[in-house]
């Protein structure tokens, strides 16, 4: 939810195209809330505190979702990234990145290929990717973007995620199965073209999903690795890493 305010599409697969279409999701979802929505009015009326919190936001105390869902938007709108210490360094305080640090900000801008996705202020082309990681035919298959838009050329397709406060955000990717940086820096110095299928199997089978061409074997060495990591971890808000006594108060 960091910055969602500056999303226009919303959820992995892009299913919501506002914040308040994207409140509705987890709140009527089976796995999630499993709330209905004609009770859910009824039973926040039946809290007496509520009654002077609706009054002072709409001047009126009667309870409906139409303004439970403008009040979670509204209050989704004020999440936002702390100034994280690669902010720091852009506006000038160079000595707030370590020299790997600025080692991998270089790398994630050219060798790394990384800013052909995760680019602008939140570092995200809020755009949709398949990067490898369908599990097609298998077990955790997802077919992300094709569930919303039926185009055969979604399959596989995720949004790009945010690499804002990264370290606040793990478990990562779509489907939450990786905790570790490095791993995932590994992963995409691979280049994820493994499971591609042939002409042939493309033919017989339109839905197989074809890994994005942005990706493609990178060729870092583990030193080139672990710097990206290293820089990626200081996107994180300021709290991490501050305590070192070079760093200004």
């Amino acid at each position: 939810l960091y910055n969602i305010a500056d999303r226009k599409i919303f959820f992995w697969d892009g299913r919501a195209n506002s914040i308040e279409e994207q409140a509705l999701g987890p709140l009527t979802a089976h796995n999630e809330m499993a709330m209905s929505l004609d009770i859910l009015p009824k039973r926040l009326s039946k809290i007496e505190g509520y009654a002077p919190l609706f009054k002072a936001a709409y001047n009126d105390t009667v309870i409906t979702n139409n303004k439970i869902i403008k009040a979670l938007a509204a209050f989704q709108r004020t999440i936002k990234s702390q100034p994280s210490r690669v902010d720091y360094f852009i506006d000038g305080k160079y000595n707030y990145l370590t020299d790997q640090e600025i080692y991998g900000l270089h790398l994630f801008r050219t060798k790394g290929r990384c800013m052909n996705c995760h680019f602008g202020k939140d570092l995200t082309d809020d755009s949709f990717h398949n990067i490898g990681l369908t599990y097609y035919k298998r077990f955790y298959e997802d077919l992300g973007r094709y569930n919303v838009t039926k185009n055969p050329d979604d399959v596989g397709k995720f949004k790009t995620p945010s690499l804002r406060d990264l370290l606040n955000t793990r478990p990562w990717m779509h489907n939450g199965l990786f905790d570790d940086l490095q791993g995932i820096v590994n992963i995409y110095n691979s280049g994820m073209h493994m499971i591609d299928p042939s002409s042939e199997q493309k033919q017989v089978d339109p839905l197989y999903p074809i890994t994005d061409s942005l990706m493609k074997p990178l060729k870092l060495s583990r030193e080139e690795t672990k710097a990206i990591v290293a820089f990626l971890e200081a996107l994180s808000g300021s709290r991490y890493k501050m305590d070192r006594p070079d760093f200004p108060r």
